[in-house]
């Protein structure tokens, strides 16, 4: 099976005679089916010669991976039943739902799931109806198809999403289809590393299954077109054993497979045999599968004079006008005639008896298979007491403390309560992080090679629990395999590159939204929660290549029915947060809090009333008590809480009769309305903390356009100044690059005395004052290379 000639197999292998033909039934009856989806909306049984009206009017969908994904679905069903396997099967092809949903309905869980798509003539009609159809069901595996944690819709994550989903299931197999075309993909080459963090004794099995069927939408695939040698030498590198299957004759094509998977399947029960009884004893070379098929195999041969069959033609719809062109309706009549409909379906529509019998039964078939309705599995984790991990404040803004520290010690402890279903994941950032408390609980998963240096704080293990790689994209992928089958973790990484999974977040975003809003069958899953920290304001050294707090905007693009977003601007405000976020189901919940050391504003108790609430006054900055103020100073992140407080302060001190009420945000989405939001404050409670016709000094950690967008639709929205990130900075000491971006206390001032009426006049002489100060403090930050002490420790 490794040998690279195209000379035919003989015909031998594990297949008895009638195993090899009921077999060849089933994937004909499955090839039947992905196509009548393309093509028809009638007559889907050819019970009467084929007519145009007979046809979609638009004919949708992507022929060319499903003969392939088919044929690997139906020979995972044979290993199923004879070894009574625990599957998963994730497609990775573009458009690959076809082969799902014909697999899906064969074996009966698709009419469970969608009772009008039924076992029968009229369900199989509403099945090719409602293929990308309007109103209907996607071409990809959309959370509407049974069986699938894989959308598909973007390349590169099938295999890091297979990998999440073995990790802590010990009994799994996650059989994937990579398309070629998706290897293509930076985000699918890094995820082939993810055999060097898979550990034999607790996790499962991932078997890969490259599907080399030759081209992409108009070009060849680069890996089906280099030598067998060099293919086999890439994947050997890579740290697997590589198996191939090639040719395009069916009879020989099915023993190859068989014969290859059941070696597939023995290498891997035998590893992790010795691994179980033994201990881990070293990484293993799991084995993958190479299957180099033709592209739309069994479709037709050649359409108009020109090859399909085994070329880039066959990828969409093989035949595009049969509703115009009578030569081309006999030619799709042909081919879907080819499969004998007659023998595969009986009098009612339903597939006949042989083909029933060869599904896998209840939950071990692959399209009812539980993992892949995570939220059925799901276990609560348990989660210490966040308020035993509490800062003491003995004073609000008078001590510093580094708010990720504090929570590295509540996650040690989450990690010690949920060794089998919770995990941290960071691209090597960890440590620098400040979450090294969570050492003392796990190491860093390892399986590939040790020295001996690693052993001083190097913390790797086979057994580790934190999840390190350089590729943001794969820890993102195993992260929501590991949510969507219905575990639990954390993701902590840089603001500037948490950009790197920008439309990682926007597909997971859309699965939850499809799944929390439209399919009450699919069960809650556990959150993505991602920290966001190492931010825009504190990137001394790395400059502005470091300083992007965008990412906010991108979240808040998607439903706010499975969005968050929370700024909280202290420890025991992270500590609250983070709580909150590990029990919530079916969110991404993003979070930014800073590495570095900051002022603590409330104790614990202060802080929990102020979270749960996600927006409030701070009574202790404000000086409005029992008046109306003349202006709101309002905040959302740790470094504009300080800068603000600074300026209000600084307001107290110049103007003591000044009226300023100090607001808070922690949750972002309260400023929206609830109409708007389920989480969004009411116009009346909206209109009470920010009043209606009083200036709001809003200073905001990211992009100003944000807080707009969110607040536009409110009464005194023209009263509202936000100040932000202005996409100005360099190696910038921290209040340099905040005086540069306008969002330091002597900004603030300024615009409060611009804003105010009362200190148009009055205030004149305080902002030449100010302005001498940001030339001062300027000067200083660029001879000395650090901030001046009273900046550096102020203190309210």
């Amino acid at each position: 099976m490794n040998d690279a000639s195209h000379a035919a197999a003989p015909l031998t292998g594990p297949l008895s005679e009638e195993e090899l033909r009921l077999m060849d039934t089933y994937w004909r009856a499955a090839n039947y089916l992905a196509a009548g989806m393309i093509y028809l909306r009638a007559n889907p049984l050819l019970r009467e010669p084929l007519k145009p009206e007979h046809l979609k009017n638009r004919l949708l969908g992507h022929w060319g991976s499903s003969p392939g994904q088919n044929f690997m679905l139906v020979h995972l069903d044979r290993l199923i039943r004879q070894r009574d396997l625990n599957v998963l099967f994730v497609s990775g092809p573009g458009h690959g739902a076809p082969a799902s949903l014909a697999c899906s309905w064969l074996e009966g869980r698709y009419s469970e799931v969608y009772p009008d798509r039924s076992l029968n003539e009229a369900g199989m009609q509403r099945l090719f109806q409602k293929f990308s159809f309007p109103g209907g069901i996607g071409s990809h595996c959309t959370p509407e198809t049974p069986g699938s944690i894989h959308e598909g819709g973007e390349l590169g994550y099938s295999l890091s999403h297979a990998y999440g989903a073995a990790f802590d299931n010990p009994d799994l197999i996650v059989a994937t289809a990579v398309g070629d075309g998706e290897a293509e993909t930076g985000p699918l080459a890094a995820s082939w590393h993810s055999n060097k963090f898979l550990n034999p004794v607790s996790d499962g099995a991932v078997l890969p299954i490259l599907h080399l069927n030759g081209y992409k939408i108009a070009n060849p695939t680069i890996l089906a077109r280099i030598p067998h040698e060099e293919l086999e030498a890439l994947f050997i590198g890579y740290g697997y054993k590589p198996y191939f299957v090639e040719g395009d004759d069916p009879p020989r094509m099915h023993q190859q497979m068989a014969a290859t998977l059941d070696a597939c399947i023995d290498e891997i029960r035998a590893i992790q045999q010795r691994a179980r009884e033994g201990g881990s004893g070293g990484r293993p070379r799991w084995p993958m599968i190479v299957l180099r098929s033709p592209k739309g195999w069994t479709g037709p041969k050649t359409v108009d004079g020109h090859k399909v069959e085994g070329s880039w033609r066959a990828h969409q719809v093989p035949v595009a006008d049969p509703a115009t062109n009578r030569q081309s309706l006999r030619a799709v009549e042909e081919w879907l005639r080819g499969y004998r409909p007659e023998e595969l379906f009986d009098a009612d529509g339903a597939p006949v008896e042989a083909l029933r019998a060869l599904a896998p039964r209840g939950d071990r078939r692959i399209s009812a298979n539980p993992h892949a309705n995570g939220g059925l599995l799901r276990r609560d984790l348990d989660l210490p007491p966040f308020r035993d991990y509490a800062v003491p404040v003995r004073a609000p803004a008078s001590s510093y403390v580094s708010p990720t520290a504090v929570l590295g010690g509540f996650l040690r402890d989450v990690m010690r309560r949920n060794m089998t279903n919770f995990r941290v994941f960071g691209p090597d950032e960890t440590a620098s992080n400040k979450l090294t408390a969570l050492y003392e609980a796990t190491g860093k998963t390892w399986l590939a090679q040790t020295l001996p240096q690693d052993e001083d704080g190097g913390y790797l293990a086979p057994d580790g629990r934190v999840m390190e790689i350089l590729s943001e994209h794969t820890l993102e992928g195993w992260f929501e395999g590991y949510v969507l089958t219905g575990r639990h973790g954390f993701f902590a990484t840089y603001e500037a590159f948490v950009h790197v999974i920008d439309s990682m977040f926007n597909q997971h975003a859309k699965w939850l939204e499809k799944s929390k809003t439209e399919l009450d069958w699919r069960a809650p899953v556990p959150s993505i929660n991602l920290l966001i920290t190492s931010l825009v304001w504190r990137q001394d050294h790395n400059g502005f290549t470091h300083q992007d707090p965008g990412f906010l905007d991108v979240v808040a693009n998607k439903s706010p029915e499975v969005v968050r977003i929370y700024l909280p601007p202290d420890a025991n405000c992270l500590l609250s947060v983070a709580d909150h976020c590990l029990r919530t189901r079916d969110y991404v919940n993003v979070i930014v809090a800073d590495k570095q050391p900051h002022l603590q504003y409330l104790d614990m108790e202060s802080a929990t009333i102020h979270c749960t609430k996600g927006i409030g006054i701070w009574e202790w900055a404000s000086t409005d008590q029992g008046a109306e103020p003349d202006v709101v100073m309002a905040c959302a992140g740790d470094i504009a809480t300080m800068e603000a407080l600074a300026a209000t302060k600084l307001l107290k001190e110049k103007f003591p009769e000044l009226k300023i009420r100090f607001v808070n945000v922690v949750d972002l989405y309260r400023l929206v309305s609830d109409t708007e939001h389920p989480h969004g404050l009411s116009d009346r409670d909206f209109d009470s903390l920010f009043t209606r016709d009083k200036p709001v000094i809003f200073n905001f950690h990211s992009y100003s356009s944000l807080v707009h967008k969110l607040t536009y639709r409110r009464a005194n929205h023209d009263n509202m100044h936000v100040h932000g990130y202005q996409e100005r900075g360099n190696i910038n000491t921290p209040f340099e690059l905040a005086m540069i971006n306008e969002v330091d206390r002597f900004h603030l001032a300024i615009d409060v005395i611009d804003r105010v009426p009362k200190l148009h006049v009055v205030g004149a002489h305080v902002k030449e004052w100010l302005r001498d100060r940001i030339i001062e403090h300027m000067a200083y930050a660029h001879e000395e290379g650090i901030d001046k002490p009273e900046i550096r420790d102020w203190v309210w």
